[in-house]
């Protein structure tokens, strides 16, 4: 496995999927990559949060 270059499905930005993060993927059962950066991830997460 080799590291992953994805584009942000929110801010379009390019974000490196490592190959790190693709074992832990595997490891928990994930089949897709994911859409959004961590940046964008991160502050999905927080509008979440708050309501």
């Amino acid at each position: 496995m080799a590291d992953k270059t994805l584009v942000c499905k929110d801010c379009g930005e390019e974000f490196v999927f490592t190959e790190g993060e693709q074992e832990f993927y595997k490891e928990k059962g994930f089949e897709n990559d994911p859409v959004r950066c961590n940046t964008c991830r991160k502050a999905r997460k927080q509008q979440s949060n708050r309501r």
